[in-house]
C-alpha cells in the first residue's frame, strides 16, 4: 500500500523534474567537454567506459581544474585560517575571557575540518561549480569525525527557493543496494513484492529519493527530529513508502551557484561562456590532425588499369606496374594550411583562459619584478575576482560554517561559555586570501593618508588631532586579519597605560624632590650666612 507523505513527495518531485528538463541537455553537453567522468546526466553509460570520445583538446579540462583549485587555495584553504568568529556586540570582542572562549570554539571548528572528508569534498564542489553553475552538499553529523560532507552529483539533485532566493529544497534521486537498503531501513515498512525483490536480488539497485524541504507545521516548543525546522524523508518511489523521517535543526544542504539569473533556480557557469570556444575548439583541432595526416600520409593518385592492387604504402612494399606505360602513383595535394588553423586554434584556448580568469590566476611570464610588486599583482588578481565569489561566500561559506558550528555546539563540544555570552550572537569574518585582498584597498587608504599627512605634521603637529591612533590600529588589526592571541585585549592596553602613566607620575615626583633637595642645598650657606 502506498503511503500518502510519498505519494505527496513523489508528486512534488515530478514538477521539479519538469522544472530542470531544460539544463539536463546543457549540462550532459558541458560534461561531455569538460568533466567527462560525470557525463551520466541524460544518458546512463557503462561504469569504467571511457568517456572522452569527443574530446581533441583538453585546454577547456584543465583551465576549469585550474580555477577550482585556486577556488580552493584563495577561500578554504586549510594550511592557514580562512574565517573567524567575531561577537555582534563590539564591546566584547575587547574582552579577555569572551575571546578566550571564542578562539577556542574556533580551534575545536578547524580540527573538525582537518579531521573530516572536507578537504576532497569541497574540491569536487568547486569543480561542479565551474563547470555546471550549481554545486551540492550535504552535511550531516558522523559518529567517529563529529561532521561528514559529501558532493552530490547534479544529476541526482532537484531544487527550489524560498522567497529569498536562497535554496530551502533538496530532493535527491540515487540508487543503493537492496541489502545496504535493508541495513539502513529494515524491512517493515515494505511490501511484500518489495521484500521478495531484495531477498531474491541483495546486490541489484534500488532507487531512492530523498528530499529536505521546510516544514510547514514547525512547533518551536518541540525540539525533536520530527519537529524540525526541515523534514527529512527518505521514501522508495516504485512502491511510494516512507522508509525514514526525521528533520535537522537548519538546512543540511549547501547549494551555491556561481552566476545566477533573477528568473532562474540553477546557476551558471564559466563553462557555460566559453562552451561555444569548447566546441569550436575541439573541432578546430579534430580537423587540424585530420589535415595534418593527410599531409603524412596522403591520399594517393593510381591509374585505373597499370597498377596490381592493392597499393602498399608500407616501408619496403612492392608495387607492379605494366611494363612500357609511364603512369606512376602520385601524392594528392589537399593544400592544407597548417598555420592558420594553429593560429586560429590558438585564439580560442586564449579565450577559453579568458572565460577561466587563467590570466589572473598565473603570474604571465615578463621582466623581473620586486616583491612589493608581485604582492601587488597578486592583490589586483584576486579583487578581479571578488565580484564573482561573493556569491559562493553568501550561499556556501556561511551556511555551511553555520552548520557545522550548530552540529559541534549540540554535541556539546565546545567548552561552556561564561554566563555573559550565553545569549550572544556571533558573526562570521572572512580571513581567506582572496577576502584579505578585497579589504587591501582600505590599507592601502590608510597608508597614503598617513603617508601624505607626515610632511603636513612637520609644519603643523596639530594636523594629528583628525586622527584617532587607537581607532586606525584596531582597523587595520582587523583589516588584515592579524590573530586575537598576537593582540592585547582593551583592558589590557587599559591597565598597561596606567602602569605607565602611574611610573611616570612617579619619575616626576622623584626629580621634583630632587630639584627641591639640591635647590636647598644651594640655598643652606645663604641661609647660614644670613643667620650668622
Amino acid at each position: 500500500m502506498s503511503d500518502e507523505v510519498a505519494e505527496v513527495l513523489d508528486n512534488q518531485l515530478s514538477q521539479l523534474r519538469n522544472h530542470r528538463t531544460t539544463w539536463e541537455t546543457h549540462w550532459q553537453e558541458l560534461a561531455d567537454y569538460v568533466m567527462p567522468r560525470k557525463a551520466d546526466i541524460t544518458r546512463t553509460r557503462t561504469k569504467g567506459d571511457k568517456r572522452s570520445q569527443l574530446i581533441f583538446d583538453g585546454t577547456a579540462i584543465h583551465a576549469a581544474e585550474l580555477l577550482a583549485a585556486s577556488l580552493h587555495g584563495m577561500l578554504t584553504n586549510m594550511s592557514t585560517k580562512w574565517f573567524t568568529l567575531e561577537f555582534r556586540d563590539p564591546s566584547l570582542n575587547g574582552n579577555d575571557q569572551a575571546r578566550e572562549w571564542l578562539l577556542a570554539v574556533e580551534d575545536i571548528m578547524y580540527r573538525t575540518f582537518q579531521r573530516s572528508n572536507f578537504s576532497e569534498q569541497v574540491h569536487e564542489m568547486y569543480m561542479d561549480l565551474v563547470v555546471f553553475g550549481t554545486s551540492v552538499m550535504f552535511i550531516e553529523q558522523d559518529d567517529l569525525t563529529d561532521v561528514n560532507f559529501s558532493t552530490r552529483h547534479i544529476g541526482e539533485c532537484f531544487v527550489s527557493e524560498d522567497k529569498r532566493g536562497r535554496i530551502d529544497t533538496v530532493f535527491r534521486v540515487f540508487s543503493m543496494p537492496g541489502h545496504a537498503m535493508r541495513d539502513r531501513f529494515g524491512l517493515d515498512g515494505l511490501s511484500i513484492k518489495m521484500k521478495d525483490r531484495i531477498n531474491e536480488y541483495p546486490h541489484e539497485q534500488v532507487e531512492l529519493v530523498h528530499a529536505v524541504y521546510p516544514r510547514d507545521n514547525y512547533d518551536i516548543t518541540s525540539v525533536t527530529k520530527e519537529n524540525a525546522p526541515f523534514a527529512s524523508v527518505y521514501f522508495e518511489p516504485t512502491e511510494k513508502v516512507v522508509l525514514s523521517e526525521g528533520g535537522f535543526q537548519e538546512f543540511s544542504y549547501v547549494v551555491p551557484r556561481f552566476q545566477k539569473s533573477s528568473t532562474e533556480i540553477y546557476g551558471r557557469s564559466v563553462s557555460m561562456t566559453a562552451l561555444a570556444d569548447i566546441k569550436m575548439l575541439n573541432k578546430m583541432s579534430e580537423t587540424t590532425i585530420r589535415a595534418a595526416q593527410k599531409q603524412v600520409d596522403p591520399p594517393l593518385l593510381v591509374p585505373d588499369d597499370s597498377f596490381i592492387l592493392p597499393i602498399k604504402t608500407v616501408p619496403s612494399g612492392l608495387n607492379f606496374y605494366r611494363s612500357g606505360t609511364r603512369d606512376r602513383i602520385e601524392p594528392l595535394n589537399i593544400g592544407a594550411n597548417n598555420p592558420l588553423g594553429l593560429n586560429m586554434e590558438e585564439q580560442r584556448r586564449n579565450a577559453i583562459r579568458s572565460a577561466y580568469y587563467i590570466d589572473q590566476l598565473v603570474m604571465g611570464t615578463g621582466p623581473q619584478m620586486t616583491a612589493t610588486e608581485v604582492v601587488s599583482r597578486t592583490e589586483e588578481k584576486m579583487r578581479l575576482l571578488g565580484p564573482a565569489m561573493f556569491r559562493v561566500q553568501v550561499e556556501m561559506l556561511q551556511p555551511m560554517i553555520t552548520r557545522v558550528y550548530n552540529i559541534l555546539s549540540r554535541s556539546q563540544k565546545f567548552p561552556v561559555p561564561p554566563e555573559t555570552l550565553q545569549t550572544t550572537d556571533i558573526e562570521i569574518e572572512y580571513v581567506s586570501p582572496l577576502a584579505k585582498a578585497q579589504r587591501q584597498v582600505d590599507v592601502t587608504s590608510l597608508t597614503q593618508m598617513l603617508e601624505l599627512m607626515g610632511p603636513i605634521g612637520q609644519l603643523n603637529p596639530a594636523v594629528f588631532d583628525f586622527v584617532d591612533f587607537d581607532g586606525v590600529a584596531k582597523h587595520l588589526i582587523k583589516t588584515l586579519g592579524i590573530p586575537a592571541t598576537v593582540i592585547k585585549s582593551d583592558d589590557d592596553v587599559a591597565r598597561t597605560r596606567e602602569e605607565k602613566a602611574a611610573q611616570q607620575q612617579m619619575m616626576m615626583e622623584q626629580q621634583q624632590l630632587a630639584q627641591q633637595a639640591e635647590a636647598m642645598g644651594k640655598a643652606a650657606p645663604m641661609v647660614a650666612a644670613v643667620n650668622k
